[in-house]
């Protein structure tokens, strides 16, 4: 068998190295233009720069921002992803910060009204840009969900693999993941072990081997063989020249001496050795006619919807309805999504998706000072990262309101968690309900496992958990800190003994820091009164714990109730914030300019139903990014 497994070697470095020369995206269309758009040169631009060229201009503008270049409405046009940026700031009533002269709130509108029209030139009507969806490899955790699947395997083989990189926040983006040299050898010996282990195993070996060869049928009963497992493995019925060169395999042992069942085992490590298998290919559809949308498949839409949901292939109803044709058709795509996330394998959301979204794998590196948290240990780590998987688990099985996620009156505990968080008559490992009273816990925002993520080792930190605020709930990221801005110094403070808050104001006083941390610092503050654990506190060192804070609008609060309210209150933003990332998760993709009609219109239908998780998916799954695909000529 060595020199077959060298062929199989060679086929398969020469198809994963052909995978590589795929067409690059075709450019962006350009944008359309608005005939009510106010006039940049004499209505907006003069604005920006009576009010914000002091700041963001000259040489060394803050945050990298220089909105001076803009003299003319050609330049301002050309500049969307400018605008995108600015314009959330503004709307918030972030830029220009408070201490600087402010516009009246008529020339607030009036640049907030322009930049609209620029970065929704495209106006939401007639055939819009769906994207294209990078060719792009499972990663690890859709690998082994999906050897599961196909072949039954109990063991996990590709936790040896290499880390997956992350973009956007995931590790599903095929613009960053890679095919290293030694993954390629990895996927080789991870099939020959996956084969070998199931042809040895009778359950297993009998899903596989579905007929059993005479002398008279064995070729016909290979191709039945190998054809039924291709059509799973590459989640689309494989052509008859693909079950030809599968075939081939088993003559080729034959021919070498060995048995049909080795020829049937090297042909099925071909197939998992296979693009069509590793990678999720989706082919160029055929250019739009009469205006029409250029859709994916039938086999490709049950694709994206079970590796959204699942993070696996589709199953065999998935595959009957898209072998049909009617996967979308008289409501079966709502309804496959319901039966979706009623089963048991959603929990690859919680996993997944709100394991990134929630950064909740950062736990894993998190470690207190044991001195001043001698309370912490590996089995309060772990319950803190059940709570949120159960709580996020119960949002899906329960359709809940996402906005639960912001503020609840129930969570999970079991009784080192509720002996953690002051909560009596919980006992035992086993986790359970409970509902909250009192303004101390309720949503993400209280649970230690987002607590003990943004927080130092000794410490809390205000702007680790307000960054992860404005990145993960308002979906406005502060810009990355400008060359020398530096970090808090708590060893040089004028005075030994300050509080954090007054080495924080010490901070901003340079003016680099100060725009951001105006943002970031009051939200870190609302959240004072949890200590760097997530245990509830009035008091550090003595002194009464200070949870007030303004926000850059003007807005106030005292506590974390408070600071709830005033999130609870951007519902909107916060629903824009979730599908832009439950949206990029879907896609594999990063979201581009053209993707923000489509994320409107889930954002209206989420509300219109009252926010209920299950809309959220359902109107990601029906938008245009998630059935359509640009072809490679840009229609």
């Amino acid at each position: 068998m060595g020199f077959l497994r060298g062929i199989l070697m060679l086929t398969a470095c020469a198809l994963g190295w052909a995978i590589f020369r795929v067409p690059a995206p075709a450019e962006d269309a350009a944008n359309s233009k608005t005939a009510d758009r106010p006039v940049f040169s004499k209505q907006v631009g003069p604005l920006l720069a009576q009010y914000c060229v002091r700041c963001h201009g000259g040489t060394k503008p803050k945050a990298g921002l220089a909105l001076d270049n803009y003299k003319d409405d050609a330049a301002a046009l050309r500049a969307r992803e400018v605008w995108e940026r600015v314009g959330p700031l503004v709307r918030a009533h972030e830029m220009p910060p408070a201490k600087q002269p402010q516009p009246t709130q008529a020339e607030t509108q009036l640049i907030i009204a322009w930049i609209d029209s620029v970065t929704s030139a495209d106006t939401c009507i007639g055939q819009k840009d769906p994207g294209r969806v990078t060719l792009r490899r499972l990663n690890r955790a859709e690998y082994n969900n999906t050897v599961r699947d196909l072949v039954g395997v109990k063991f996990q083989p590709a936790d040896d693999f290499p880390a997956d990189d992350v973009g956007y926040g995931f590790d599903n983006i095929g613009d960053v993941l890679s095919l290293p040299p030694l993954l390629l050898e990895k996927y080789l010996a991870a099939a020959e072990r996956i084969v070998t282990s199931a042809l040895a195993t009778p359950d297993l070996r009998t899903r596989i081997m579905i007929c059993t060869p005479t002398l008279a049928t064995k070729d016909e009963c290979a191709r039945k063989i190998l054809e039924a497992f291709a059509r799973r493995a590459y989640r689309r019925p494989p052509t008859s020249g693909e079950v030809d060169r599968l075939a081939k395999f088993v003559r080729l042992a034959e021919s070498q001496g060995d048995s049909f069942d080795k020829g049937i085992e090297l042909a099925l490590e071909a197939i998992l050795t296979s693009p069509n298998f590793l990678f999720l290919v989706e082919r160029d559809p055929t250019p739009a006619r009469a205006g029409g949308p250029p859709r994916i498949s039938q086999h490709e839409l049950a694709t994206r919807l079970s590796y959204f949901l699942w993070s696996s292939m589709p199953d065999g109803e998935l595959f009957q309805q898209a072998g049909k044709a009617t996967l979308n058709k008289d409501g079966n795509l709502e309804n496959q999504i319901r039966r979706m996330l009623n089963d048991p394998k959603s929990r690859a959301l919680v996993d997944n998706f709100a394991g990134q979204w929630l950064q909740l794998r950062n736990l894993k590196s998190f470690t207190p000072d044991p001195k001043r948290f001698p309370s912490f240990d590996e089995s309060l780590r772990a319950a803190m990262l059940q709570e949120t998987e159960e709580f996020f688990a119960s949002v899906i099985r329960e359709d809940r309101s996402i906005l639960d996620f912001l503020d609840a009156d129930f969570t999970f505990v079991n009784e080192r968690l509720a002996k953690h968080y002051g909560i009596p008559g919980i006992h035992g490992s086993r986790f359970q309900r409970v509902a909250l009273t009192g303004d101390q816990r309720g949503g993400i925002l209280s649970q230690a496992s987002i607590l003990a993520e943004t927080s130092n080792p000794t410490r809390t930190s205000p702007v680790k958990r307000g960054k992860w605020v404005l990145e993960n709930i308002l979906g406005t990221p502060p810009p990355p800190p400008p060359p020398g801005a530096g970090a808090l110094n708590e060893s040089k403070a004028s005075d030994p003994s300050a509080s954090l808050r007054k080495l924080m104001e010490q901070h901003r006083a340079n003016p680099d820091c100060a725009s951001c941390h105006a943002r970031m610092d009051p939200l870190g503050f609302g959240l004072e009164n949890y200590d760097a654990i997530g245990a509830w506190r009035d008091r550090e060192g003595g002194s009464p714990i200070d949870a007030s804070g303004v926000l850059p609008g003007g807005q106030t609060f005292n506590g974390p109730r408070q600071l709830k309210a005033i999130l609870m209150s951007k519902q909107g933003a916060f629903a824009r914030c979730l599908a832009e990332k439950m949206l990029t998760y879907a896609l594999g993709r990063g979201l581009e300019h053209y993707d923000r009609c489509a994320v409107d219109k889930i954002c209206d239908q989420v509300a219109r139903d009252h926010y209920k998780f299950s809309s959220l998916v359902v109107a990601i799954v029906q938008s245009d990014p998630f059935q359509m695909r640009r072809s490679k000529e840009g229609q």
